[in-house]
């Protein structure tokens, strides 16, 4: 069956970045670029990607790709990979291991497999909308019903401050029991697994966000902008599980 055997190669492609990316962490001579929009790059990310690009070219040369470091390849193409190779590149460079490889695949631009890896702790989870696994472990959300019993997670508050409005986002904070930055794909692999309850977004690029989809919607979380809107056509996000969401949603834009 197709789907089965893209989900296999969703873990091959997870197992060979992971291979480039681990020898990286935490070593002392690193180097960090800055890109044109001043985000960081390292050579892990530019070989992490490299590799994954090289076996979907020899095993999918049909497809297109859409990827952080390397641009976009045949983006009309039925089926259509999209790779953020280090999310959270300010994390792996400063030797902290809240950051993630995220793969996904869009089937007729609908997101339809989603994966999240941290090569470190070495753990993957991997969605199809439906379910979500963790090692080949079923994972869902927690059943959390009230706010002031949840955990929030996000990246960054000067993003928020920049992006959104951030007094409506410490209304949600103080509403919440707890409050982390363990954030980038780090906070949606917590969520998807149990660790976290809501996990939020600003601004987000295509690479950032489509890969999640499939990863919450198949713990049994839902996923959306940050107005509430379809997250596949967003540039931000807010992932909770059923009850929780419509209730951080209308804080945030009340």
């Amino acid at each position: 069956m197709l789907e089965t055997e893209l989900r296999a190669f969703v873990e091959k492609l997870a197992a060979a970045s992971g291979e480039v990316i681990r020898p990286y962490f935490a070593s002392a001579d690193l180097d960090v670029e800055l890109k044109g929009d001043r985000s960081p790059v390292t050579r892990a990310d530019r070989e992490a990607e490299a590799v994954m690009r090289e076996l979907i070219g020899r095993h999918y040369p049909q497809h297109g790709i859409v990827g952080e470091e390397f641009g976009t390849e045949n983006d009309g193409a039925e089926f259509v990979w999209v790779l953020d190779p280090i999310d959270g590149t300010i994390s792996f460079a400063s030797g902290c291991p809240l950051f993630g490889t995220l793969i996904g695949l869009l089937h007729e631009g609908e997101p339809m497999l989603g994966a999240i890896h941290q090569p470190i702790l070495k753990q993957l989870c991997v969605g199809d909308n439906a379910s979500a696994t963790l090692n080949g472990r079923t994972v869902r959300l927690r059943e959390c019903q009230r706010l002031d019993e949840a955990t929030l997670l996000a990246t960054d508050l000067g993003n928020i401050a920049r992006h959104q409005n951030f007094e409506r986002f410490e209304t949600l904070r103080g509403r919440t029991r707890l409050f982390r930055t363990w954030g980038d794909c780090f906070g949606y692999l917590l969520l998807a697994g149990g660790g976290g309850d809501i996990m939020l977004d600003p601004i987000m690029n295509p690479w950032d966000l489509l890969p999640l989809i499939p990863v919450i919607r198949g713990a049994g979380g839902v996923i959306t902008t940050w107005t509430g809107e379809d997250a596949a056509t967003g540039a931000s996000c807010v992932a909770a599980n059923e009850t929780l969401h419509p209730q951080v949603i209308d804080l945030l834009n009340r």
